[in-house]
């Protein structure tokens, strides 16, 4: 079967929707996105479940947000989607620039969680009255319920708000890509993953306002090695367990990776009043540079002005860290445990890190409810893990 190239030469979405019709036609198509183009495009859905497998969308030109709020209407959850595709690639040298800056100024209206029902209360209220952008910010680049799917080289910038999600979805490569927004840009994640399994994210540089690489409800099976974060909030998995959900995350590795001025390092954090369970997490061979926190573990995590004490969460256990090395700006190691659902199994090796120079006041470990092993000594010292118990039968994932 001959394989379709299809060059898009103008910058209107119907193009883009024209192309993405004739490719579904056939099997191993190709769409090109010249370089050297700048293609002002509206929000669109590249979709199946009907299309052919394989199909690469080639990105070497500049994709680019439209900044009319008329063209958002009320507010979209994303601009550019892949949706229900089976071996579906975009990759090239080129750029998806989302012009975010003209919605942050705005953020302070919007709830920085992805709450579902928050975001539709606020698609059906908000207002584009005098040239403002709806309160509902857009991912630049979603994926939804794809298999098979390749991200490689380009480059994502300036997102509204997250920049790169995959959201049920199954086997994802994701390499040698490039993420940049300021580092005041809200909630700006870098990769966001929900419910999604078997991925694989390496060789990236990623540098944003919030989680350089976000890890949610539903995931499992993720190996991340060899990323750049920075700035950013560090490679976090959660908040899990908010509105007294149950969160379910396994067998997530992150090692050889490098953070710079980050505000967290390596971070679990979780709702109090949640349920399921974080397990089997390995987090190797990260340097730190001038990381306020570079572990943290905190089940009481909040970021509101006040949470409601509850008693159940998400168990955190099967947690190791080794060859953490680096400098701190606040304190080295945070672990906040339930009381009622302690963290267990928590094992440390070789970790190394040491205050910043840039800064002078500083705080020592902390520990609260966690159980687990120091198979070295450390720098500091860490004297506030206390031995293993048998891990409970929690409400399993």
């Amino acid at each position: 079967m001959v394989k379709r190239r299809m060059y898009l030469s103008n910058t209107t979405r119907k193009t883009f929707e024209a192309a993405w019709i004739e490719a579904c036609k056939v099997e191993g198509s190709t769409i090109v996105v010249p370089s050297d183009y700048d293609f002002l495009v509206g929000p669109i859905s590249f979709s199946g479940p009907h299309c052919e497998e394989n199909i690469v969308f080639l990105l070497d030109g500049r994709i680019i947000a439209p900044t009319n709020p008329k063209i958002w209407g009320s507010g979209l959850l994303q601009w550019l989607e892949f949706k229900k595709l089976n071996g579906i690639s975009v990759k090239g040298k080129g750029t998806i620039d989302g012009q975010g800056s003209v919605w942050w100024q705005n953020t302070h209206l919007e709830d920085p969680d992805d709450d579902p029902n928050y975001t539709t209360l606020f698609a059906l209220t908000s207002s584009t009255a005098k040239g403002k952008m709806p309160r509902t910010r857009p991912t630049a680049l979603r994926f939804y319920g794809c298999s098979n799917v390749v991200v490689t080289g380009i480059t994502i910038q300036n997102s509204p708000k997250a920049h790169l999600k995959f959201d049920s979805c199954v086997t994802i490569q994701v390499s040698g890509i490039t993420i940049s927004s300021p580092e005041d840009s809200p909630n700006t994640d870098g990769i966001h993953l929900q419910n999604s399994q078997n991925v694989v994210i390496h060789s990236s540089d990623l540098a944003c306002g919030d989680d350089c690489i976000s890890i949610q409800t539903g995931t499992s099976a993720v190996f991340i090695h060899d990323v750049k974060c920075g700035p950013g909030h560090g490679f976090s998995i959660g908040g899990l367990g908010n509105d007294n959900t149950k969160a379910c995350v396994s067998n997530i590795t992150v090692r050889d990776s490098t953070l710079h001025n980050t505000l967290t390092g390596v971070r679990i954090k979780t709702w109090q009043g949640g349920s399921g369970s974080v397990q089997g997490i390995m987090f190797s061979n990260i340097q730190v540079s001038d990381v306020e926190t570079p572990i943290i573990i905190d089940q009481f995590y909040c970021d509101k002005s006040k949470c409601k004490n509850q008693t159940s969460a998400v168990a955190i256990s099967g947690v190791s860290y080794q060859s953490i090395k680096g400098t701190y700006s606040y304190e080295p190691l945070h672990f906040a445990c339930s009381d009622s659902v302690p963290c267990t199994g928590v094992s440390l090796a070789d970790i190394q890190l040491k205050p910043s120079p840039k800064r002078e006041h500083f705080y020592g470990p902390y520990c609260w409810q966690t159980y687990g092993e120091l198979k070295t000594k450390t720098t500091p010292p860490i004297d506030c893990i206390q031995p293993d118990q048998d891990t409970p039968d929690y409400d399993s994932c």
